[in-house]
């Protein structure tokens, strides 16, 4: 395969996943704020895409259930799994993130276009919404990690 028509093939991917990554529609303000007034985490996103052979895994969680896809576009390959959650396990997962220090959050920019992989987090309160890119070098960013511990904890072993 030549190396423009790859690129063009990475390129189209990347528009695909983005577009679907932030074509959600929001919720009504009602359903979405609880009656306490109190701004807590609605729905975490999580994935990792790039490489030279287009990789990728998407890791969608709300407060009932885990959604996990995950793929290469060179082979074609794509796996997805499914499971319920318990309120317990969405409050161990949530509690990894300080809400007041979500805007003080800073990304970085993507290596995708080096063939390094973007991590990317979107996580939804029920005030705001935030997307963050390569948050690596962030002072926040032990918040991350400590939720990918969790979340791995969670995983079925093949899908990590």
């Amino acid at each position: 395969m030549s190396t423009v028509k790859t690129n063009v093939v990475r390129l189209l991917f990347s528009m695909f996943l983005l577009l679907i990554f932030f074509s959600c529609k929001e919720k009504n303000k009602e359903n979405t704020t609880p009656s306490t007034g109190v701004e807590e985490i609605t729905f975490i996103g999580f994935s990792n895409v790039g490489g030279e052979s287009g990789n990728y895994s998407n890791i969608r969680i709300t407060k009932d259930s885990i959604h996990f896809e995950a793929g290469t576009t060179a082979s074609r390959k794509h796996s997805e799994w499914h499971k319920a959650i318990t309120p317990e396990i969405w409050k161990n997962l949530a509690s990894s993130f300080k809400i007041k220090d979500l805007s003080l959050i800073e990304s970085s920019p993507s290596i995708q276009h080096l063939d390094g992989i973007d991590e990317t987090f979107q996580i939804k309160t029920s005030k705001k919404s935030h997307v963050f890119v390569n948050t690596h070098s962030d002072t926040h960013y032990r918040q991350f990690e400590e939720f990918k511990i969790k979340l791995k904890n969670i995983l079925p072993k093949q899908k990590q």
